[in-house]
């Protein structure tokens, strides 16, 4: 088959053969792309909505929310998001499904985190890419796409328990668990979830890990996301 890209030479390397004796063009020509299963990628965006100063993420802070038209997950609220085209760059591809389900344009994005657990989609191994903005005025948001509905939830982020504990290979772990509460008053709508978040006490590699312990009608594993990127601009602040 062709190359993927037009140009390919900056791919060239020394120049020199590989062992079946294929130069560049000719390895590309016979490449098949079926050889190993592909993942499909989605790009998520978690919006947060902050006062002008602010100097925590206890209070007075909102995320944006679609609420699913389509299994999976019908009828639950979940990040804006969705599929990536195979030649669409992933920042844009987040910022276009942003505006095609909520309207919302023109922000700054910054890319958080990357997850990639086998078991996070029934449709097909999927790898999320998530975007975290912080915006400072009130947005008007409009379902679109397939979003059944788009709103502006309040968090709350509650710290319950904190353990140290030895795993096996004698680190010491702390795992804390936190309770997200979202709420959006107008629509009459509460939606909540326990995440556990632990890391290596000791050691540069603190390995950060986020588990969705429980969940009320937040789609997929979209309370850890959130969690996530409250904690990332707690840490910066």
């Amino acid at each position: 088959m062709p190359a993927f890209l037009k140009e390919i030479e900056s791919f060239r390397g020394t120049g020199e053969k590989n062992e079946l004796g294929q130069d560049l063009e000719s390895f590309l020509e016979e490449y098949d792309t079926t050889k190993y299963e592909n993942p499909s990628v989605t790009a998520d965006m978690i919006v947060i909505q902050h006062p002008k100063e602010f100097c925590t993420v206890k209070q007075g802070l909102k995320v944006l929310l679609v609420k699913r038209r389509n299994h999976p997950s019908i009828g639950y609220w979940a990040l804006p998001g969705g599929f990536v085209n195979i030649r669409e760059d992933i920042d844009l591809a987040v910022k276009r499904e942003l505006l095609e389900e909520t309207g919302v344009d023109d922000i700054a994005i910054e890319q958080l985190y990357t997850w990639g657990e086998a078991w996070r989609d029934p449709r097909a191994r999927i790898v999320t890419v998530a975007y975290l903005a912080m915006i400072d005025e009130e947005r008007e948001v409009k379902a679109g796409d397939d979003a059944a509905d788009a709103a502006w939830f309040d968090i709350t982020l509650s710290k319950k328990e904190e353990i140290e504990e030895f795993n096996n290979q004698g680190r010491n772990r702390i795992k804390t668990l936190y309770e997200l509460r979202l709420v959006n008053e107008e629509r009459k709508v509460e939606l909540g979830a326990t995440i556990e978040v632990s890391y290596n006490k000791t050691g540069i590699m603190k390995e950060y890990q986020y588990q969705v312990l429980s969940t009320n009608q937040i789609a997929f594993d979209h309370p850890r996301f959130i969690a996530q990127a409250l904690l990332h601009i707690e840490a910066v602040l």
